[in-house]
């Protein structure tokens, strides 16, 4: 059974979808000091709301509200229904402090006492 829609009807549907996808969106791209609401995000990529979207490229932060999820190198991928999404060419987790570069002992002291 084929359904059909008028296009008012249908611009209506879209524009209510728009609108919950940014009400429920919590994660939230940085680049250059803008920042996007991420509507959808997968393994492989993300969709932020075509209007007003810029063709993305290169290194962008990925928030999930305050908290800095990771880094990523992107590509524009293309725009579909109201949304452009992009492709991670690389996707890097963000960490609070920075990665060792040795095996930490188990048993090794947390601090030192200076004498005094």
């Amino acid at each position: 059974m084929d359904a059909f829609l008028t296009p008012e009807l249908q611009a209506g549907l879209d524009a209510a979808r728009k609108l919950t996808g940014r009400a429920k969106a919590r994660f939230r791209i940085e680049e250059d000091g803008h920042s996007y609401p991420v509507l959808r995000l997968w393994d492989a990529g993300f969709a932020i709301e075509a209007q007003g979207a810029p063709k993305l490229r290169g290194l962008v932060d990925l928030y999930d509200g305050g908290r800095q999820m990771m880094q990523c190198l992107i590509v524009a991928s293309e725009e579909v229904n109201g949304e452009m999404r992009y492709e991670f060419k690389r996707s890097t987790a963000a960490m609070d402090r920075a990665p060792l570069d040795f095996v930490r002992d188990e048993n090794a002291p947390v601090g030192l006492i200076a004498r005094g």
